[in-house]
């Protein structure tokens, strides 16, 4: 293993804030998770549990582990590191239905007095209603994409800290939103496959190849701050920057694409119209009452 490589692997600065409201919201997901599986285990299996700590500790890996801090001198760390906020921990976190589990796991006096009275307002629920929705969470997370990409911003976010923090937290945030209508995490009302999720995935996609293929094929350094570092991998700013085109193309599309194919062989399996057919009827228990009730008996 070369000097440079172990100097790359081992370069690790753990935020202590960061880190320990990951760890408080852990704890208090897995305190909530472990109450409720005394009632609906089959509701929240271990496989939720995962998810979620999964989604947490990519989290911990975009803001403590190499990739964050040589993201001023690695283009393709950087990139791997916005993966990780938008496409690696955010449908994690959202497959571990965090709600109940995270209000739950709290202390029953805070929700009650504190998040209790915000739940109630109506114009908070229309707004998480309309975030979530398909155009403004699809138009959400891709303008955030593209902006941070345009040079100017994203050289903007490499000189400041603050900005950086905002750019990540603009990632995370929209990502979240953008894949919430997607896994509709439980006890959000489930509603059926839809086609419309299909261009809401492809176009997405397109999105991603087009900054890809402009990292790719740009012919000059797109970011001058990664021409006046040392590169720790020997890499020339216009092969690091390849890279992290490559990276996106690939890795990016996949997360578009996989799930595209599998609610497109959703909505195509044969039994879909069977099993629709089937909600359809009336259950066994109307049925008998309809056999009981007499020509002049009311069902009111």
């Amino acid at each position: 293993m070369s000097p440079e490589f172990q100097s790359v692997l081992f370069d690790w600065n753990i935020p202590p804030l960061t880190t320990l409201a990951l760890l408080l919201t852990a704890l208090v997901y897995v305190r909530g998770w472990l109450l409720i599986g005394r009632t609906r285990p089959e509701q929240f299996p271990e496989w939720r549990l995962g998810c979620f700590l999964g989604g947490l500790f990519a989290l911990f890996l975009a803001v403590a582990s190499p990739l964050d801090t040589l993201d001023d001198r690695l283009l393709s760390a950087h990139m791997v590191q916005h993966f990780m906020f938008m496409s690696v921990a955010p449908p994690l976190l959202l497959l571990g239905a965090p709600q109940v589990p995270l209000l739950r796991g709290l202390p029953r006096s805070f929700v009650r007095r504190v998040l209790g009275p915000l739940f109630r307002l109506h114009w908070l629920r229309k707004v998480g209603q309309f975030l979530t929705s398909l155009k403004p969470a699809w138009l959400m997370m891709n303008i955030a994409y593209i902006s941070w990409h345009v040079p100017a911003a994203y050289e903007l976010a490499l000189r400041s800290e603050g900005w950086h923090n905002v750019e990540h937290a603009c990632f995370f945030f929209t990502s979240v939103l953008f894949w919430w209508p997607i896994l509709r995490p439980w006890p959000t009302r489930r509603r059926a496959l839809r086609w419309m999720l299909l261009p809401y995935l492809l176009t997405s996609d397109i999105v991603n190849t087009g900054i890809s293929a402009f990292l790719c094929f740009a012919g000059r350094p797109l970011y001058p701050s990664y021409t006046l570092q040392v590169n720790p991998l020997g890499l020339s700013p216009l092969n690091d920057q390849a890279a992290a085109g490559a990276f996106m193309w690939v890795f990016g599309s996949m997360v578009f694409l996989v799930p595209a194919f599998w609610i497109t062989m959703r909505l195509l399996a044969p039994n879909r119209g069977h099993r629709r057919a089937q909600m359809m009827l009336p259950t066994p228990e109307v049925v008998r009452s309809l056999k009981t009730s007499g020509p002049g008996s009311s069902s009111l």
